[in-house]
Parts: C-alpha cells; sequence; structure tokens
C-alpha cells in the first residue's frame, strides 16, 4: 500500500470511530485528560498542515491561521495554544467547520502525495499516520469517558465488539532464567524515538503470568476491603483513594448490590470473566501487594512477551518511563514528541482492544502518570 493509500486509509478510521456520535458528543470535555472529539479531528488535522503542507507543499495556502492556535497540543516551537483544560470551551469552530478544515487538508494532502517526497518527508508523513493511530485510540477512550459519564449511560454504539481473550486454563505461571536479554526496536519498519536504542539488560530469574487479572479476581480484592487497607499502598496512592474517595475501578457501578460496569453498548452487569479494566497504577500495584505478588518490569514484559497474549489492555509495570541509553531528542518540535514526558511516569507495555490495528509491536512504551485510569489499563502479576 502507497503512501496515499495509507494515508487515506488513516484518515477515515477516524471519522468511522466518530460517525456513531451526535454533534452534542463531539464538544465535551468532563475533565482534564479528556479532550473533546472535534478537538483531535481537528489536531491530527493540523499535524499535517502544520508538519507537511505548510514547510513541504509549495504555493500551500494556510486553512485558518487562527487554527495553529486551537489545534497546536503541547509544542513550544510551534506558539501559543489554548490551554489543554479549556478545550472543552470551544464552541467555535464548530464540527462542521471541523470537517471542512480536514477535507481542506485531506485533498491538499492527496495532490502532494501525487509526487514521491523524500525520504525525510515521508518519514514525517509516517509519523504523522502513527500519531493520528495514538489518537484514534485517545478518540475511543474519550468518547466512552463522556458517554460514561453522562447520567443516562447512553452507549456509543451497539455494534462494538470487543475482542476475545485468549485464556491459559491452567494458569501456570511462565518461567524465565536469569540472563542476559536485549530490549527496544531493532529492525526495519516504524518506531518511535523512545523505543531506540536497542541494548542488554540482565534480569534475574522471575515467573509472570500467561493471563491478565480478571473481574472476579479483583472483586475479592474489593471485598476483603482492599480499598480500607492503607498496608497494600503506597504512601501516595493511599492518599489518592482517600482525596478522591475511591471503592472500585474507573466505570464500576454497585446498584442494588450487584455490579454493573459502564461499556460500549451502555450499563452492564459486570462480566466476571473478563480482565479487569481502567485501573491506576496505584491500584494495580495494592492488588499485587494483597496478592503477595508485584508487577513486572518493562523489561521483564519485553522478555516474556512472545510466550504469552496480549492486547486486551496496557499493562502497567514497575518501571518508571526513562529514556534508554544513547536516547537523543530529534531538532524543532518533533523532538518534544516523546523525549520531554520523561518524568513523574509509569511505562505501560502491549495495546488495547481499542489501539489501532497495526499500531502495537512488543516493543512500544506506552506511558502515563500514577493516578490515570481513563485508557484501557490492566494488570498482569508477576513473581
Amino acid at each position: 500500500m502507497d503512501l496515499a493509500d495509507c494515508y487515506v486509509k488513516v484518515r477515515k478510521r477516524t471519522e468511522d470511530i466518530c460517525s456513531p456520535l451526535q454533534t452534542e458528543d463531539y464538544v465535551v470535555q468532563p475533565v482534564v485528560d479528556v479532550s473533546p472529539p472535534k478537538w483531535h479531528i481537528g489536531h491530527v488535522t493540523w499535524f499535517f498542515e502544520t508538519f507537511i503542507l505548510k514547510p513541504y507543499f509549495m504555493g500551500y495556502q494556510e486553512y485558518n491561521p487562527d487554527y495553529n492556535y486551537v489545534f497546536n497540543s503541547y509544542y513550544e516551537t510551534v506558539g501559543n495554544r489554548v490551554i489543554r483544560t479549556d478545550r472543552g470551551n470551544l464552541s467555535r469552530p464548530t464540527v462542521a467547520e471541523i470537517y471542512a478544515y480536514r477535507k481542506y487538508v485531506d485533498e491538499a494532502m492527496n495532490g502532494f502525495l501525487c509526487n514521491e517526497p523524500s525520504a525525510e518527508v515521508k518519514e514525517l508523513i509516517i509519523l504523522g499516520f502513527n500519531h493520528e493511530e495514538q489518537h484514534q485510540e485517545l478518540l475511543y477512550t474519550d468518547i466512552k469517558y463522556i458517554l460514561g459519564h453522562n447520567p443516562l449511560f447512553p452507549a456509543y454504539s451497539n455494534s462494538y465488539v470487543s475482542p476475545k481473550v485468549n485464556w491459559v486454563e491452567d494458569g501456570e505461571f511462565i518461567k524465565l532464567n536469569e540472563g542476559v536479554y536485549e530490549v527496544g526496536f531493532k529492525g526495519e519498519g516504524f518506531c518511535f524515538d523512545n523505543e531506540l536504542n536497542p541494548h542488554k539488560v540482565y534480569l534475574n530469574a522471575f515467573e509472570i503470568s500467561p493471563n491478565l487479572v480478571t473481574n472476579a479476581e479483583y472483586l475479592e480484592f474489593i471485598n476483603s476491603g482492599g480499598y480500607h487497607d492503607f498496608r497494600h499502598w503506597h504512601a501516595e496512592g493511599w492518599d489518592w483513594v482517600k482525596t478522591n474517595k475511591v471503592e472500585a475501578p474507573l466505570y464500576w457501578h454497585n446498584i442494588d448490590e450487584q455490579w454493573h460496569a459502564y461499556t460500549y453498548h451502555g450499563l452492564q452487569p459486570l462480566n466476571l470473566k473478563e480482565p479487569v479494566c481502567h485501573i491506576s497504577y496505584f491500584e494495580a500495584y495494592a492488588y499485587a501487594a494483597w496478592r503477595g505478588l508485584r508487577l513486572a518490569t518493562e523489561f521483564e514484559w519485553e522478555a516474556a512477551a512472545p510466550q504469552f497474549s496480549w492486547g486486551k489492555s496496557w499493562e502497567w509495570t514497575e518501571s518508571s518511563y526513562l529514556p534508554y541509553p544513547g536516547f537523543t531528542k530529534a531538532p524543532g518540535a518533533i523532538g518534544e514528541y516523546n523525549g520531554k514526558f520523561m518524568v513523574n511516569q509509569k511505562v505501560l507495555r502491549g495495546a488495547s482492544e481499542v489501539t489501532s490495528p497495526g499500531h502495537s509491536r512488543i516493543t512500544y512504551r506506552n506511558f502515563f502518570q500514577t493516578n490515570l485510569r481513563w485508557q484501557f489499563t490492566g494488570i498482569r502479576l508477576a513473581k
């Protein structure tokens, strides 16, 4: 598939994700971590306009100079921007105007891609594809938060199908010997800069579960008083539980002594066989401690991943998000993509059920702050 076809495919998937929405759904921002869907579709369009069309397509006319201020996310190099907390206050541009902007840029990109771009520009375009795929996952998770916090718990789409879990019946932990393992991306194809450079790490012998922790298993933690026993928690996690009065994973609701969970089909009885999801690192750590076990490091996870099924939910690790040896930031705005966030965050490995097809790989390093749980995040135990 050539670049032009890839561009069309990636852009269409974003619009397909948004197709079940009503106009009003596009504009809501319930919390700072959730962006309105219309901002996402504008931002990923701005990315191609700003980094491809404006510098490399001779004669290109910028759609609206104000959009750089509206749709810039965090790129200091590119200029001022609407602060993240104010994205939900943008009643204008309208949803229709943003789709018109998207169409304008798509037509320009189709013209630009009629000719073979240079290797440097091709690399930027492929980064743009992967950037949009990241926002496709964010769209799914942000839409779920928006609708899941509507008092009516409306369904996103009754045609949504959650992928099945490959479950290992005996659940026997996978054993890996001590030794030197190589981690990091190598070979052909795309990767983000935080996956470079491949290097060797020494690991002690360890064991890791072939299965993710299920809702039924996590419910045992809740019923045992896990959210009310400080012994299982980091001090910061215990403060988070008390301050926010956390009693269960995000989207769980105890109705008439029965647990329910909000899903893309609306509010449903809790499926006890499904992996527990939408939990913070604090909760993942506390559950592991309650079980007398632990979370794997990101390097243990990568070494063991070929031996188990992954991809249902992002998996918290015990690793802080730090640069690999020899990591360098690219010059200019592109260098702000990952490196500036390498502080006060934990690494998650794998992928989730809403990760775009072809976007996941064993070396992928996702990262979030320890208190966040609106993403599809779960637990795999190690010892």
